[in-house]
């Protein structure tokens, strides 16, 4: 029989030996102890640079699960309600429905991605994001959150708050709506809330040791591609995705609550290894049932049949629907520079999979593999 490190091994070497991903860290915990732990390929491929296990990586979406565990906790402490209407705080971001309406918003709308807000990379060209030049927090193309959000604003929403479920910037809002409830830079919270309780050094907005940080590649028909800064990631529907890696560097661009954290493979595993042990050292559990529990039913297919959303990730509703080895009830989600995670509580096993090849290492053939073999 196999061991899980094995099985394990192979689905990473080939990955590598196939060129879908340069490199990437893997961690995965069994019932609190770390069962496999391998940093593996290149961090610099052409610097001959070798992945380290503390490689920074700019995390884009891995970036929403901290800010909403930072979000609840605000709750918590009775700083912010999640059913109160965001008007009460955001006095300057009124979002109107197509037909001139202004609905009401809550916190809960937007770290449920229910708020009727999108994101431009999932519309076609034309559409008011990109007339208005609205950034989706990936792209420097927008220095101030102030100046985005008022362009998000003059675009219709999408839906009204609450109708359905639409993967968007809502948690680029609810970090504003965090720093205007508290009074605090998004920053300064996620450092009280998740940061210093969890031991977490290397997370934040920016890179503090560039000699660590991650070169970026996209997938391409043959080997993956360095990054330029911007690149832009088109798909076969028309889409695209614009990066401009060197955000992890510059203090100056505005701290993105949906995709703009840096930070490490272990930080990643401590905040869901905390999430798993309900919460510990940074929510209670209460809150932890909220985000890890269906807010939003498996009908609208978060990602893909059989999924539903809780708070900041999506919640398996019907892994035979999902075809996914995972248990009932695990909690996913991952990053557009190429991440993947999830947390199986009924299993016991929290799994991080960081890479530096986008989009493969978020939803290709990699992290597949990856989930096949630690079921196995």
């Amino acid at each position: 029989m196999t061991t899980l490190s094995s099985r394990l091994d192979t689905a990473l070497d080939t990955a590598l030996a196939a060129e879908r991903i340069v490199g990437g860290v893997v961690l995965v915990a069994v019932d609190g102890e770390l069962a496999y732990a391998r940093a593996a390929g290149m961090r610099d491929r052409e610097a001959g640079a070798p992945m380290q296990r503390d490689t920074i990586f700019r995390l884009a979406s891995v970036t929403k699960t901290f800010v909403t565990a930072a979000a609840m906790r605000l709750v918590e402490e009775g700083v912010v309600g999640l059913d109160e209407p965001t008007s009460l705080w955001m006095t300057h971001f009124h979002p109107l429905l197509p037909d001139g309406t202004e609905p009401e918003m809550t916190l809960r709308h937007l770290l449920t991605h229910t708020s009727g807000l999108g994101y431009g990379f999932a519309q076609a060209p034309g559409h008011p994001y990109h007339a208005l030049g609205v950034s989706d927090g990936l792209d420097a193309s927008v220095g101030s959150l102030h100046e985005n959000l008022a362009r998000l604003a003059k675009a219709p929403l999408h839906f009204s708050p609450g109708e359905r479920w639409e993967y968007g910037l809502s948690l680029d809002v609810a970090g504003h709506l965090l720093e205007t409830s508290s009074g605090v830079a998004l920053a300064e919270i996620l450092r009280h809330a998740v940061f210093e309780p969890l031991g977490l050094h290397d997370a934040g907005f920016v890179a503090k040791d560039e000699s660590r940080l991650a070169v970026p590649y996209a997938s391409s028909a043959s080997s993956p591609v360095r990054m330029t800064d911007p690149f832009t990631l088109s798909y076969e529907d028309g889409t695209s995705t614009v990066f401009s890696p060197g955000r992890a560097l510059d203090r100056d661009v505005y701290p993105s609550g949906g995709s703009g954290m840096v930070g490490t493979a272990d930080e990643v595993l401590r905040l869901l290894e905390a999430l798993r042990l309900h919460g510990e050292g940074i929510l209670s559990s209460e809150s932890v049932d909220q985000m890890m529990s269906l807010q939003i039913g498996p009908e609208a297919e978060c990602d893909g049949p059989g999924w539903g959303f809780g708070l900041g990730g999506a919640v398996l509703a019907d892994p035979a629907a999902a075809g996914v080895p995972h248990s009932e009830g695990t909690f996913m989600w991952g990053g557009a520079y190429g991440h993947h995670w999830f947390v199986d509580p009924s299993a016991g096993i929290s799994c991080v999979i960081l890479t530096n090849t986008a989009p493969e290492g978020m939803d290709g053939a990699t992290p597949r593999a990856i989930v096949e073999a630690i079921y196995r």
